[in-house]
């Protein structure tokens, strides 16, 4: 199978995140048995952009990415006071959860439920004053719209005992 670069080293990262690759030989190995036929040179030069570096175990080394600020998961009173400062409506459909921002502030939300870490959440896309958030098929549009909304403190929303309760029962989390 043919990537593109981009493609390739994203499939690289997550090799890296599930396994523990000690040579770049092995790693050329676990992408032929997905499919993707590269050089052991192509690894050297995908792994070096991707900032992987090679970390002790117990039994020699293995390569690791450093996680980048963008990856990191941020605490919950992080995404209730972005929520709170820039969610000014909230609207659902199946498992499509609308939140409407100030002009220009979208991407802040966006950012900040991706980097929530809620397995409820399968992605968001923004743009200059809306935030689209795909709800996983676990969740549902309406309970994650009701959730995201008792974040944001926006008046319609459950009390904050009941989304809790509904957060749990649907774990939305």
């Amino acid at each position: 199978m043919s990537l593109s670069k981009n493609q390739r080293q994203f499939r690289i990262a997550e090799i890296l995140k599930r396994e523990l690759v000690a040579s770049q030989s092995y790693l050329v190995k676990l992408l032929a048995a997905d499919g993707v036929m590269i050089t052991q040179a192509t690894a050297s030069r995908d792994l070096d952009d991707l900032g992987a570096v090679k970390v002790p175990t117990g039994g020699g080394s293995v390569y690791v990415i450093p996680e980048s600020t963008s990856e990191q998961v941020a605490p919950d009173h992080h995404l209730k006071r972005v929520l709170g400062e820039w969610v000014v409506a909230v609207g659902w459909s199946v498992n499509l959860v609308v939140l409407h921002t100030p002009p220009g502030s979208a991407h802040v939300v966006g950012s900040a439920i991706d980097r929530s870490g809620m397995d409820a959440v399968l992605g968001t896309v923004a743009g200059d004053d809306t935030v689209l958030v795909i709800a996983t098929e676990a969740a549902d549009g309406e309970t994650l719209a009701i959730y995201l909304r008792g974040l944001a403190g926006l008046g319609e929303s459950q009390s904050g005992h009941q989304v809790q309760e509904i957060y749990q029962t649907k774990e939305i989390r």
